[in-house]
């Protein structure tokens, strides 16, 4: 373990997220808003705060390990998510407890989209941005940005690559460096999110809508500048470009990469997550919109289908957008889209829950143990895109669900005691821990009403759910911190 070094990387990571924080100000000054002392506050505490780490320690340059990787990940967002919470708390329009603010603040870095805000019309333009761009921030995860600019500082970033990249296979590369790579990623969301902003305005949305909505479209998160949320548009035609995105959000970056490279969209069709992706993208369509048909939910069949739909992707891809409320669904909709979440998108992409690899390959094993019971001599193997799969990966698979589930329930019990109802505790937690954002009961429109206790659990659960359980989990055993 390097401290020094540790506390020089968290330096710059802080100083370098410092600048984002400016761009609200720009924004604030091209809508004549007065107060810009929030944002500049800001921008000046979480500077300060980042040089006092740094200067201390700025010649130390020995290299990371990988101990050294999950700390700087774990600690970096642990301590973004207060600083983000600055600006919330320097509001006066919407002033917020220090609990609210936090809460607000990881779930935009999480992209888990639940929100303690019940106005949000009547925010500033520049805090409204704000949140947008937090989510756009942490979609793609801020650290691998940092591992495209960290080398330039004499900075290391496999290690903080290895930590912070979701998904079951965390040594793979779409370029020989890692720094090449987190660029290539980088490129990849900036220019797909240009493309969501232009067919959004193209469509009907002005150029701030736009702009904010393809922010959290790409990174699935589900903050939207307006209460109603997606309802508020009401565009058929907006919904389908935001179902558009949001799939591609929920893919693997990295095929995004290949197929550009490549040229050739047949990378996704040979891709075995993919295909199990739009295989429960459709099934779950298919049980909404046939269930909203059959419980007569909406006036007209055309309706319930733009629902169903919208939701189902919504949900499955874990952005957690809305233009109906599926709380007031029949229940069993309800529960089955909160069961879709823990599937999630894909490895690789900005969604949350367990990936559809995970799934996939946990379903594959479970076939191979009934095909055992029958041939108990015979070699089996799993593959994956016509590739087998060795053991070691389909054990971490398991022992990643066994941890998740376990997760889930102490959480949930944990909830339960602050004095919240079954419903409300067993949807917010999996809303969180799968950075879905809308749940059921107390939770299905907004969190205000959640106790404060409550609240920090469900920010614990966001911070687990979008470092995938084992990186945070990792710092609490012996041996993490054993020489």
């Amino acid at each position: 373990m390097h401290p020094a070094v540790i506390l020089r990387i968290l330096g710059i990571l802080l100083m370098l997220y410092s600048a984002t924080m400016l761009v609200p100000v720009l924004v604030a000054a091209l809508y004549g808003e007065g107060d810009l002392g929030r944002f500049l506050y800001s921008f000046l505490i979480t500077l300060v705060s980042g040089l006092l780490c740094w200067l201390p320690v700025q010649n130390r340059r020995q290299e990371l390990r990988v101990r050294d990787g999950f700390l700087v990940v774990v600690l970096f967002w642990v301590v973004l998510s207060g600083f983000g919470a600055l600006p919330y708390l320097l509001t006066d329009q919407a002033p917020l407890t220090l609990t609210d603010a936090v809460f607000e603040s990881v779930s935009g870095l999480t992209t888990t989209g639940a929100t303690i805000l019940t106005q949000i019309d009547v925010l500033p333009k520049s805090l409204l941005y704000y949140r947008q761009q937090q989510q756009w921030l942490g979609g793609m995860g801020i650290i691998v940005l940092a591992v495209a600019i960290l080398p330039m500082l004499g900075v290391g970033g496999m290690q903080l690559y290895r930590a912070e990249a979701p998904g079951p296979v965390k040594d793979s590369k779409l370029t020989p460096r890692v720094t090449e790579t987190a660029r290539a990623l980088w490129l990849i969301y900036v220019v797909l999110t240009a493309c969501c902003a232009l067919a959004y305005w193209l469509c009907g949305m002005d150029l701030f809508d736009a702009v904010g909505h393809a922010f959290s479209t790409l990174s699935v998160g589900g903050f939207s500048t307006h209460t109603a949320n997606f309802a508020y548009f009401d565009s058929f035609k907006l919904e389908t470009v935001a179902i558009i995105f949001m799939l591609l959000g929920g893919m693997n970056f990295g095929l995004h990469f290949i197929a550009w490279r490549r040229r050739s969209l047949g990378v996704y069709a040979s891709d075995g997550e993919v295909r199990f992706y739009f295989l429960v993208l459709g099934a779950m369509a298919l049980l909404a919109v046939g269930g909203l048909w059959l419980s007569a939910q909406y006036d007209s069949a055309w309706q319930g289908f733009r629902h169903g739909l919208f939701e189902a992707v919504s949900v499955v891809t874990t952005t957690g957008y809305s233009v109906a409320s599926f709380s007031t669904w029949h229940p069993m909709l309800a529960l089955a889209l909160i069961f879709a979440s823990f599937i999630g998108a894909c490895a690789g992409s900005t969604g949350g829950g367990i990936k559809m690899v995970r799934a996939n390959l946990m379903i594959k094993q479970g076939m191979r143990e009934m095909r055992r019971l029958m041939h108990p001599n015979a070699v089996i193997l799993i593959k994956f895109s016509e590739r087998a799969v060795p053991d070691r990966v389909v054990e971490a698979v398991w022992g990643f669900f066994g941890i998740y589930l376990l997760t889930f329930c102490a959480l949930f019990i944990a909830l339960l005691l602050t004095g919240l109802d079954f419903l409300t505790g067993f949807s917010a937690v999996a809303a969180c821990l799968n950075n879905l954002g809308p749940g059921l009961g107390a939770a299905a429109n907004h969190y205000a009403e959640l106790n404060a206790v409550a609240k920090w659990i469900l920010c614990a659960a966001m911070l687990l759910g979008r470092l995938e359980i084992f990186t945070l989990l990792v710092l609490f055993t012996p041996m993490f911190w054993r020489h």
